[in-house]
């Protein structure tokens, strides 16, 4: 099989060019984001290979379709980038990687929250300027603080161990609480209200689209840590701005933004941004940002190489792929029986 692979950054080739070896998969390798006008370079392809700021709403699946493309294969959990009823209606068969790393955005996610509370990132840029003191520098013990984790999915969970390691109390909000589980659940508002630290790690759905918003920051406690590693819409950035400002949120920790898409995975150093609340979260001396990044280690990449190689794999060979994504009445059905 022949696939055209957008959004390659250096660091995806070496994975996939093994694995696609392996199972016997041809990667065509596209430096540019998949959109309607670069849909043409997937002509004589089995399929594509795309990324969450990939474009895939239905005049691309159309095009890909017109283009005889079978598959489409996320190399990501979240799918909030895909239009499934277009790709139903237009014949087209989609998975996705739901699990690579847990531990590597989970990490990630507290690695942001010590570099923030305890001014991690500060000191390292006075010292390199030889400046030693103290001053401004106090942070606070996450032993004993009480963190509230929204959505307790795989990466949800090891996020609870790591801050029970810690010596945190944790709460949990989930739509669907996890069975006989020593989890603490409690609804939003409870969560929200008694949560030192707010940590992310939902999907992006309609409902959960700006869960973080101007009226439910209100019911935080002030001083409040937000983290979000899972989908930037979770948040409404400029909501989040003016927490900020109010001093009712005391440190942001964003490894993603809702706007990210022309920004996120470049180098614009010698460019003027133009995204004013970007450029303001980021100027912002309790806001640390980086570029979605929580998923890049080793293991992960070659866990996400790995499971999109046998995915389309198993559409192509058995008919069937457990990590498919099937709309289907309105719904969104995950994995297909394996055809006898």
């Amino acid at each position: 099989m022949r696939f055209a692979f957008f959004d390659t950054k250096p660091y995806d080739k070496t994975s996939f060019e093994r694995f696609g070896a392996e199972y016997g998969i041809k990667f065509k390798f596209y430096d540019t984001r998949l959109t309607e006008d670069t849909a043409e370079l997937a002509r004589n392809c089995d399929g594509v290979c795309a990324f969450v700021n990939d474009t895939l709403d239905a005049d691309v699946l159309e095009k890909l379709a017109d283009l005889d493309c079978k598959y489409v294969a996320l190399r990501c959990a979240g799918y909030n980038n895909v239009d499934l009823k277009a790709a139903a209606n237009c014949g087209l068969r989609v998975v996705h990687v739901p699990a690579y790393s847990p531990y590597a955005v989970a990490e990630h996610a507290m690695a942001l929250l010590l570099t923030s509370v305890r001014r991690i990132h500060k000191a390292y840029i006075r010292t390199r300027d030889f400046n030693f003191s103290l001053n401004g520098m106090t942070g606070f013990d996450l032993h004993g603080k009480t963190v509230g984790v929204v959505g307790t999915g795989k990466i949800g969970k090891v996020f609870i161990d790591i801050c029970r390691g810690f010596g945190m109390h944790v709460i949990a909000y989930d739509k669907f609480p996890a069975k006989d589980s020593d989890i603490e659940y409690v609804t939003l508002e409870e969560l929200l209200a008694k949560s030192d630290i707010v940590s992310l790690h939902c999907p992006l759905t309609e409902e959960t689209r700006h869960l973080i918003n101007c009226e439910t920051i209100k019911l935080m406690k002030k001083g409040v840590v937000i983290i979000n590693t899972s989908r930037g819409a979770l948040i409404d950035a400029e909501c989040l701005l003016e927490g900020i400002k109010a001093r009712q949120i005391g440190a942001a920790c964003l490894d993603v933004y809702e706007e990210e898409t022309n920004y996120f995975y470049e180098d614009l150093s010698g460019h003027i941004l133009n995204d004013d609340t970007l450029a303001r979260l980021i100027s912002m001396p309790n806001v640390i940002v980086t570029s979605h990044q929580a998923f890049l280690t080793e293991e992960a990449l070659s866990n996400i190489a790995e499971t999109t190689v046998k995915n389309v794999t198993a559409l192509h060979d058995e008919n069937a792929c457990v990590n498919e994504l099937i709309w289907k009445n309105g719904e969104i059905l995950h994995g297909t029986p394996k055809a006898e």
